[in-house]
């Protein structure tokens, strides 16, 4: 029954970030009639199905999330949900983005917690992951930049905040664990 009672728990903090995260993005999301013309670069569509991520899509975004959004350079953003800060470094010319926030110093972590962590990697931690690198725990996400649709890059914010949130705990990403590993 405690195991239960956790799960929900967990459910209900991942949902919770969902809904803040959708709630942000439905604020700004006009409630008209939808028109034939072309989607603005700048405005977030939840119902692109293929992906077509852009720098001015990113920004958009998460400006919406966190209007003290800071973008210290072309492609990079620093921006806090609830209380986790967030940094999103992009690469266009590769193709690439991750979304990366940090836990701890890298210099803490016990064997036990290695082990645990490459464990959360393969069952729990589904797209987003945990990762070491610069002296330190990371809770990354990371994808090609093109492919990524917003409902994908929204739901990316909330796996990465909710594996660094679940550390030491669950270890998970979210409510779903795909099963067959050792968590």
């Amino acid at each position: 029954m405690e195991n239960f009672k956790f799960l929900i728990v967990v459910f209900a903090l991942y949902l919770g970030t969902h809904i803040i995260l959708a709630n942000a993005i439905a604020q700004e999301t006009p409630q008209e009639a939808p028109q034939e013309s072309e989607p603005d670069a700048t405005t977030p569509q939840a119902d692109v199905i293929e992906g077509t991520m852009t720098l001015e899509r990113i920004n958009a975004i998460v400006t919406r999330i966190d209007e003290k959004t800071t973008q210290p350079k072309k492609g990079i953003w620093n921006f806090k949900v609830n209380d986790t800060p967030l940094i999103i470094v992009t690469d266009e010319a590769n193709n690439r983005m991750r979304i990366v926030t940090p836990i701890k110093s890298a210099d803490e972590l016990t064997k036990a917690e290695l082990l645990r962590i490459a464990q959360a990697n393969f069952d729990s931690a589904l797209d987003a992951r945990y990762a070491v690198a610069q002296g330190a725990l990371w809770a990354v996400y990371i994808h090609p930049l093109r492919t990524l649709h917003d409902k994908q890059f929204i739901s990316a914010i909330a796996q990465t905040v909710t594996t660094s949130v679940n550390y030491g705990k669950s270890y998970s990403s979210g409510a779903f664990v795909f099963g067959g590993g050792d968590s």
